[in-house]
C-alpha cells in the first residue's frame, strides 16, 4: 500500500487521494538517536532520519515496509519497487557514485557491513554523512536490521509489528508441512561453477522453514562453490532456481550444461523457479518467500 504525502511548510498534513478531506499528523520526533551498527560502531543522529539512502536492496524494501518511502532520496540500480523508481540512482551498493550520494544530502546512508574495505563508509563519514553498517547473513541479522532501521526512523512500533508478523508467518508455514517428508534440495546461487547457500544463511533457513532439506547442509562456509562431481553424487530431488539474478539461468540452459544434465532433478523436470528478488533478499518479504517456497516444494496436487 502506498500513500500520497503532501508536505506543506510548517504544516504536517496527510491528504487521502480522492476523499477531499485532511487530517492532522503528529510531527516527527526531533530527539537524537543513538544506534550501534553491525560493525559495533556507535551512530549518532541529531534526529530520526528523514533523508535516507540505502545501498542494500532488502533494507530499501524495509524502509518502504515501515512506511518511509517519502524519506528515501536515492536508490541503487537494483531497487526495483515501483515506489522508488522516480528516485535518483546512485549506482550499485558496493561501488556507488559517492558524488551523487553527497549531492542528495542524506542524513543517513545504510551500507553493507560485509564491505571489508570500508571505502564507501569511510568516504561518507569524511563527508559528514552518518552511515549505518548492516550485516545480512541470516534471518537473525535480518530481524536485527529491521529493528535498527525502525529505531533510526523513530518507527519502533511498526518495526516490532513487522518482525512479529514475519515470525508468525515462519511458524505457521513450517507447521503446515511438519508431517511431510522434506525433499532434498539444491538452491542455485550461481550455476557455473555451482554455488549454493550454506546452513547459516537466510536462504538455507528459509528453505528449511518451507519444508526443504538442504543437500549441502554440511557446508562449512556461507556461500560454498560446489564441485560438479559432488553435486552429481548427492543428486538432489529438487533444484530451486532463482530467476532474474544470474545470466543463463533458464531451465533449458541447465539441460544443456555438462554435469547439470546428469542430475535426476533436471532429467525429470524437478526444477522450481522463484523470483530472485523475492528469495535472495533478507527483508520484509521473507515471509512471502517462505510461503512461495513451501508451495513450490509441497504443491497441493503433488506435482511440480
Amino acid at each position: 500500500m502506498r500513500a500520497v504525502f503532501c508536505c506543506l511548510a510548517g504544516v504536517f498534513v496527510l491528504t487521502s487521494v480522492g476523499c477531499g478531506r485532511e487530517r492532522a499528523v503528529s510531527p516527527r520526533s526531533t530527539t537524537a538517536v543513538i544506534l550501534v551498527d553491525d560493525h559495533g560502531d556507535t551512530v549518532h543522529l541529531r534526529a530520526p532520519a528523514t533523508r535516507v539512502i540505502s545501498l542494500i536492496p532488502s533494507a530499501t524494501e524495509t524502509l518502504i515496509a515501515l512506511g518511509a518511502t517519502d524519506r528515501i532520496v536515492g536508490r541503487t540500480q537494483y531497487d526495483v519497487d515501483s515506489a522508488v523508481q522516480a528516485r535518483p540512482t546512485v549506482g550499485t551498493g558496493m561501488t556507488p557514485n559517492l558524488e551523487t550520494i553527497i549531492s542528495l544530502h542524506p542524513d543517513l546512508v545504510v551500507v553493507w557491513a560485509s564491505d571489508k574495505r570500508g571505502d564507501v563508509q569511510s568516504q561518507l563519514t569524511r563527508a559528514g554523512i552518518p552511515t549505518l553498517a548492516v550485516s545480512l547473513q541470516d534471518t537473525t541479522d535480518a530481524f536485527r536490521a529491521l529493528t535498527l532501521l525502525g529505531r533510526a526512523l523513530d518507527e519502533n512500533v511498526k518495526a516490532t509489528t513487522l518482525v512479529d508478523s514475519l515470525r508468525r508467518t515462519f511458524a505457521t508455514t513450517h507447521a503446515s508441512i511438519a508431517t511431510r517428508k522434506p525433499p532434498r534440495v539444491f538452491y542455485v546461487v550461481f550455476n557455473n561453477p555451482p554455488m549454493t547457500a550454506g546452513p547459516h544463511t537466510f536462504i538455507a533457513q528459509i528453505l528449511a522453514l518451507a519444508g526443504g532439506e538442504n543437500v549441502f547442509a554440511d557446508a562449512i562456509t556461507n556461500w560454498p562453490t560446489i564441485p560438479m562431481e559432488e553435486l552429481v553424487r548427492r543428486d538432489p530431488d529438487v533444484i530451486v532456481l532463482p530467476v532474474g539474478e544470474m545470466p543463463d539461468s533458464s531451465v533449458s540452459h541447465l539441460r544443456d550444461m555438462p554435469g547439470w544434465r546428469d542430475l535426476r532433478a533436471v532429467r525429470e523436470n524437478q526444477i522450481v523457479r522463484i523470483d530472485a528478488n523475492l528469495s535472495s533478499r533478507p527483508g520484509p518479504n521473507m515471509g512471502r518467500a517462505v510461503v512461495t517456497l513451501r508451495n513450490l516444494l509441497h504443491p497441493a496436487q503433488g506435482t511440480r
